[in-house]
């Protein structure tokens, strides 16, 4: 459905540093820098990082969540650790199983080193 998705940043060294970090633990290639902003491209779409090209500040969209598939429990939470130790921040739960309206989750989130609420998923059943 999605070509691609992308969020914003203010530093976007401490934002490559992060997003190597996490999605290098889902088997993703580091980002491909492009001036002001980078791209992070897999089978199944393109994620990508970006100073705000109209000179404003990146802020974060209040509502919103990007979630990134997960193979395995383990692969959610050394996503989630390496967040931690890259310059994001825990938010919500811990990670872990969830009931969802019609199968468990498992589930793991973070703000990223601007504020983006990004969450690792996998379906449980």
């Amino acid at each position: 459905m999605f070509s691609h998705v992308m969020v914003g940043t203010n530093d976007l060294e401490k934002s490559k540093k992060f997003y190597d970090a996490v999605l290098g633990t889902l088997g993703v290639k580091p980002a491909m820098v492009d001036g002001h902003r980078m791209f992070y491209r897999t089978k199944t779409g393109v994620f990508g990082v970006t100073a705000p090209i109209n000179g404003q500040p990146a802020t974060i969209a209040n509502g919103a969540t990007i979630g990134f598939a997960c193979e395995t429990p383990e692969q959610a939470n050394a996503w989630h650790e390496a967040g931690l130790a890259n310059g994001g921040t825990a938010i919500e739960n811990p990670p872990g199983i969830r009931q969802g309206a019609t199968m468990e989750l498992y589930l793991a989130y973070l703000r990223d080193p601007d504020g983006n609420k990004i969450c690792a998923m996998k379906r449980m059943g």
